[in-house]
């Protein structure tokens, strides 16, 4: 596969809600609606700010599946990254990982990404006030930018929506998970399996629906990370892409000296509360989140990046243990410029390497995630 063109062609061709069928591998995007029905704020869910943005309530999410199956048993639940506004990137990844195992690869969104966002978050007309506020707030500050200042702004404003977000994402894979393996969706047979491939914050979504395993839905799971598995302190989201310097130094802060700490109860102290809090910070509850790892090292396997400022190495060592990091992740570094956010650029100069690169990254992903 020639990455760049298929990255042009399958952006050309997909659109949100309109299912469609690629000629080329003999694979239709389908799409599914989802409703969000997680509102309980004790638990920790959602606050009051949020409950009136729809779109997060209700969406829906594509699907590539093999043509000409009408009912699956098999599933990859691909997980995106943190401040994401569409699927561009992922739709090679998902072609690529359903072409090579034979199953459908299911695109969900975290809550407030991607299509369960407003239009306003991603739009620089509607951005340009607010750009302008946080310009002048944090004078000098060359991270700012309008691809990170809406999310920015949300968390300088209330840094309790980063977990907010991830625990409603995780009630909602929980349904979903419940849905598909009991036969109520209607793409897949009941007790069909579902592995992840997981991408940078969701790895760490991944990790923490692993550990809480809700109703035991998790526990046949296998877990593919790229450019993911870190502790929480050793992330650097520091970017024009991601979060600008003042809003994520304001989230470190708050999770690593206050979340957890309150001197009265604010959070639900459940499976999913307490698998959160383990990835927090490596000094804290060590044995028993690298316990946890080392029981799970034959079904969680990844790739990180040596050049990767964003989800750093070192910290992936940090939350599954030396040990079983270095036995399940393989750390590789390519010939050409990249990033964390864009490992594999698609108007690179060095089209061969990048080819190269993403079909070795893939080929391993489909090649754990084939197995049953």
């Amino acid at each position: 596969m020639n990455y760049n063109e298929r990255y042009i062609e399958l952006n050309s061709c997909f659109r949100q809600g309109e299912g469609c069928h690629l000629d080329e591998t003999g694979i239709d995007i389908r799409f599914f609606r989802f409703h969000s029905l997680s509102s309980d704020g004790r638990g920790g869910t959602l606050n009051n700010a949020d409950n009136n943005i729809s779109e997060n309530f209700s969406f829906e999410y594509p699907v590539f599946t093999p043509s000409g199956k009408p009912k699956q048993e098999e599933a990859i639940l691909l997980l995106h990254g943190l401040n994401e506004r569409n699927w561009n990137k992922y739709l090679t990844w998902a072609e690529f990982l359903s072409n090579n195992t034979g199953k459908p690869v299911i695109l969900f969104p975290i809550a407030f990404h991607i299509n369960r966002a407003p239009v306003t978050w991603s739009n620089p007309r509607s951005l340009i006030s607010l750009l302008n506020f946080r310009k002048e707030k944090y004078t000098g500050d060359r991270t700012i930018s309008y691809a990170n200042v809406a999310l920015s702004e949300r968390i300088s404003q209330n840094p309790e929506r980063f977990y907010l977000s991830g625990r409603q994402t995780w009630a909602d894979l929980t349904v979903l998970f419940e849905e598909i393996k009991t036969g109520r969706h209607p793409l897949f047979k009941e007790g069909t399996n579902i592995d992840i491939f997981a991408y940078s914050i969701g790895a760490f979504l991944s990790q923490v629906a692993l550990m809480a395993n809700q109703k035991g839905l998790f526990s046949d799971s296998r877990l593919f990370m790229f450019c993911g598995g870190s502790i929480f302190r050793s992330m650097s989201g520091i970017s024009r892409s991601i979060l600008d310097k003042p809003a994520f130094e304001e989230l470190q802060q708050y999770y690593i000296y206050i979340f957890g700490n309150e001197a009265w109860p604010v959070w639900e102290r459940d499976n999913a509360f307490n698998a959160f809090l383990q990835m927090i910070s490596p000094e804290r509850f060590r044995s028993e989140r690298e316990k946890f790892f080392t029981r799970l090292k034959e079904k969680i396997r990844g790739i990180a990046l040596s050049n990767d400022l964003v989800i750093p190495y070192h910290g992936v060592l940090e939350a599954l243990g030396r040990k079983t990091a270095e036995s399940a992740i393989q750390l590789l570094d390519f010939p050409f410029p990249y990033t964390h956010e864009n490992p594999f650029p698609h108007n690179s100069k060095d089209t061969t390497s990048v080819n190269n690169a993403f079909t070795h990254v893939f080929s391993r992903a489909a090649e754990f995630l084939v197995v049953k």
